[in-house]
């Protein structure tokens, strides 16, 4: 029997090698321009969204939650770490931002005065004798001092340093967290007048004070920075470097960073660097009166009075002393910081945010009379506290 043909059945062609090549390349370029196309859409979308509330002006404000809290009128409130110090004359306690309490210290220190790092604060007796020293786990070390507490200053690793009130001189003295004196400097104030301000490198190696004196009727500002490492330990008392202000007051100096130190007068401003030695890097005159100044890490802020109106201008630079932004305000606001991208004004229930960008983000009412104001995660949320409650709000238009 003859096997019959499957008409169904055909050779395929030869295969065209070149022609599978000219495919998989056409596939792989079509691939690659939707991949870029995804990608610039995207780009496009936060950037848009980035503008949008870059530029939008909000007057009003949601409360989307609200705690209670069991404080009184005369506790002082500052975000640290990832949580908010809520402190008085009795004691300091810790929160996380959904307001429970991680842990809490009691004392009895009759005029708390506070000092901060990303790692550590410390608590002082302003006119008193005690200094206490935290950590965001909890109490690192108890001070007691041997002459009465002016100001202080302290080091990420709990360093204090301090000044020292004395009927005849005072006294600069460092000691570690928990109490030992480091250094120890008797202040000849003829020699170089009266410390007014203090500032402790974040890892406690350098010292910066300035100091005050009047010299043939004109006042006259020293800043001094003593070294308390292997570079300071042949000069006199440490001093590594001193430069004298005339016919001026300098009663800011802080650290910015381990190797930036800033000193803030009367209507200006001095950057030095330097990770063993401070050096004058720039001084920026403003040309108008400081009448605030507030700092983060990055940046350096100021509330000046404009001479010709009773408005006042906000001005920020960055650690290059390069101006950042600079906008005109009016009111008045007893509390001013920076957070972030953002300078945040408030004054009981009235609160203004300013963007870098000189953009007023938002002005106007509360639902709350505001001891502290902490922006948190999300979309133009921030959380307000005072001793009666805890409210995270929303600004809204």
């Amino acid at each position: 029997m003859a096997a019959r043909k499957n008409t169904l059945l055909h050779l395929a062609p030869p295969v065209d090698e070149e022609e599978l090549i000219i495919k998989k390349r056409y596939r792989k370029r079509q691939q690659k321009k939707t991949i870029i196309v995804v990608a610039v859409l995207c780009t496009l979308i936060i950037a848009g969204t980035y503008l949008l509330l870059s530029f939008q002006k909000y007057s009003n404000v949601n409360t989307t939650k609200t705690y209670t809290n069991a404080g009184s009128d005369n506790n002082s409130y500052l975000a640290f770490a990832d949580g908010i110090l809520r402190y008085s004359s009795d004691g300091v306690v810790y929160l996380n931002k959904s307001n429970t309490v991680l842990w809490n210290q009691p004392y009895q220190i009759q005029s708390p005065m506070i000092e901060s790092t990303d790692q550590s604060f410390a608590i002082a007796d302003q006119g008193g004798t005690t200094i206490m020293v935290f950590t965001k786990d909890g109490l690192k070390g108890e001070i007691e001092t041997s002459l009465t507490i002016e100001k202080i200053a302290l080091s990420e690793q709990g360093i204090v340093s301090a000044i020292l009130k004395d009927s005849k001189n005072p006294k600069v003295v460092s000691y570690d967290a928990t109490g030992n004196v480091l250094v120890e400097h008797d202040v000849d104030i003829n020699a170089t007048g009266y410390p007014i301000g203090l500032a402790m490198s974040l890892d406690g190696s350098l010292l910066g004070v300035s100091y005050l004196s009047v010299q043939n009727n004109v006042l006259n500002d020293k800043v001094i920075y003593y070294n308390f490492g292997s570079v300071g330990q042949d000069k006199t008392n440490n001093e590594v470097s001193s430069k004298d202000y005339s016919d001026t007051v300098m009663p800011t100096i802080y650290f910015a960073n381990k190797d930036t130190s800033v000193i803030v007068g009367e209507d200006r401003f001095i950057i030095n660097t330097g990770s063993q030695i401070q050096e004058e890097k720039k001084t920026v005159e403003l040309k108008k009166e400081i009448k605030s100044t507030f700092h983060t890490n990055k940046y350096i802020g100021f509330v000046l009075k404009n001479t010709d109106s009773t408005d006042y201008e906000l001005r920020v630079y960055n650690l290059s002393g390069r101006e950042v932004m600079s906008t005109d305000f009016s009111g008045e606001y007893s509390n001013v910081k920076l957070s972030g991208r953002e300078v945040i004004m408030y004054e009981g229930s009235r609160a203004c945010i300013y963007g870098l960008n000189g953009i007023q983000k938002f002005r106007g009412k509360l639902t709350m009379d505001a001891e502290e104001i902490i922006p948190v995660f999300g979309i133009n949320k921030y959380l307000l506290i005072n001793a009666n409650e805890t409210q995270i709000v929303r600004l809204v238009k």
